[in-house]
């Protein structure tokens, strides 16, 4: 990869190795979210993916998510205009799509994995996989919203 990539390539013009290396391992990308049909606001819940590795905070079956899981979508940086909204403030991907950068706590500026957690950014607590939550009940694991939206980092 190229050395602070991040700051000179345009997303589009990243190679598939630096593209997937934005990711820093939150996990939040990996939750439920709830859409208000009269605001359009998103709600994270506390529900995880089926596929979602609570140890590592990866996708199980990254190589397979989107046939098993057919909702899932795959971040590109031609799907970044449909997905931003529904993206943590904190996700490098939204980061530098809209031009803020890295945070201090990424791994790709501390060198450190640990470092997602240490900042609180990291998906941790009690969750829930999607197949244990009747689908009725999603509003009931709803975050506070402070949770995602203050954390631009």
């Amino acid at each position: 990869m190229r050395p602070r990539f991040w700051e000179s390539v345009a997303p589009e013009d990243m190679t598939q190795e630096e593209w997937e290396a934005l990711c820093d391992g939150c996990g939040r990308c990996c939750l439920l979210k709830l859409e208000d049909e009269d605001t359009g606001r998103v709600h994270y819940t506390n529900i995880a993916c089926r596929l979602f590795d609570a140890g590592t905070r990866r996708c199980g079956s990254y190589a397979l998510r989107r046939q098993l899981v057919p909702g899932c979508v795959q971040l590109t940086p031609e799907t970044m205009d449909d997905a931003i909204d529904w993206m943590p403030a904190s996700c490098a991907y939204r980061r530098v799509f809209e031009g803020h950068g890295l945070a201090p706590w990424h791994p790709l500026i501390s060198g450190r994995r640990e470092s997602v957690a240490e900042a609180g950014i990291a998906v941790a607590g009690a969750l829930f996989p999607e197949y244990e939550v009747a689908e009725e009940d999603y509003e009931e694991h709803v975050l506070e919203a402070d949770w995602i939206d203050g954390d631009r980092g």
